[in-house]
């Protein structure tokens, strides 16, 4: 439900819940890149909250499951605890849990994720998850089971199809990650909804760039981040919620040091201070790939063909959705 009101973030919260979250129709999920297809339950949510006049409340988790089985191959993540609550505010939502999620916590039984936290914590109305959603030991929270336990005791139940794209495939986190490890911006972005976007803390670099004539913003993406090295046409914006187009470049920077990966952007017409600045950025085009050049002149050469290039791109680009329409507030750099 809209604006009217303050949305709850609770990231491994402290029980009992307030009030705030408790009483509503109950998405939940991992959730991780927001795609339609979670956007699919979601908007499922976000009707019967409003049908029965309560809160719309998305339940997830962090870190990602898989992550903590499998420690040594972490999930590349695509939306973080941050991001996740930034689009769940975006589409309506009026507040969202993350539970810390443990091998401990993945022990519990079904049944005990159901009464503990679906009835006594959150008191919840309805629960929409996807048809794929499985929670508890063993698995054991099926579609069919979270059916059982709504009848049984007294909350609704809605599971929500598969949601496939036009080739009739199902949209997908792991579809999504390959497509952004493939340099593959736009099957990405349209599985998305939205432009892929991450946010990071701008820090000091070699200023490599300032002395071509190229400033940048220097950012580090997270450690699980899989991302196609390269040049990329993007959109960022400020804490002030400023937005500019640019130019970026992902890598090791093999003409100088070969060191470790850095997203530099280059923000076109700014002459501002960034650092320490988080920041937000959009990619929408993946120009080429990263390359060592014989010369600073062949380079220079170069980016001003990126950046021309990444200017038309831009100049061009509509929203994907409302949803992005929302998240990036109108594109203005006023």
């Amino acid at each position: 439900m809209a604006s009217a009101h303050t949305f709850v973030d609770l990231k491994q919260p402290v029980f009992p819940l307030p009030d705030s979250v408790r009483g509503g129709v109950v998405a939940i999920g991992n959730f991780d890149g927001m795609h339609k297809g979670h956007q699919a339950v979601l908007e499922d949510a976000l009707v019967e909250a409003r049908k029965l006049g309560v809160k719309a409340i998305m339940l997830t988790f962090e870190p990602h499951p898989r992550s903590v089985f499998r420690p040594d191959n972490p999930v590349f993540r695509l939306t973080p605890h941050d991001e996740k609550a930034l689009l769940a505010e975006a589409l309506g939502f009026d507040g969202m849990i993350s539970l810390h999620f443990t091998k401990e916590f993945a022990s519990q039984s079904a049944e005990s994720f159901i009464e503990d936290m679906l009835i006594k914590a959150l008191d919840a109305r309805e629960v929409i998850s996807g048809y794929d959603f499985h929670f508890g030991k063993d698995r054991k929270g099926s579609p069919d089971f979270l059916r059982e336990q709504g009848h049984k005791h007294g909350f609704g139940v809605k599971i929500v199809d598969m949601k496939a794209d036009r080739t009739g495939d199902a949209v997908s986190s792991t579809r999504i990650r390959q497509a952004l490890e493939d340099g593959a911006t736009h099957p990405a972005n349209r599985l998305l909804g939205y432009r892929y976007f991450f946010t990071s803390t701008v820090v000091h670099g070699e200023k490599n760039g300032r002395k071509l004539g190229y400033p940048t913003a220097n950012l580090k993406l997270a450690d699980n981040s899989r991302l196609k090295e390269g040049v990329y046409a993007v959109r960022l914006m400020r804490s002030n919620g400023q937005v500019h187009d640019g130019v970026a470049s992902y890598g090791r920077r093999p003409t100088f040091d070969n060191g470790a990966p850095i997203f530099e952007v280059h923000v076109f017409d700014f002459e501002d201070d960034l650092y320490d600045e988080s920041v937000r950025v959009a990619l929408y085009h993946y120009l080429r790939g990263e390359e060592k050049f014989d010369s600073l002149d062949t380079l220079i050469l170069q980016m001003d063909e990126d950046s021309a290039q990444a200017r038309a791109i831009l100049s061009d680009a509509a929203a994907l959705s409302p949803l992005e329409t929302t998240l990036w507030g109108g594109i203005s750099n006023d």
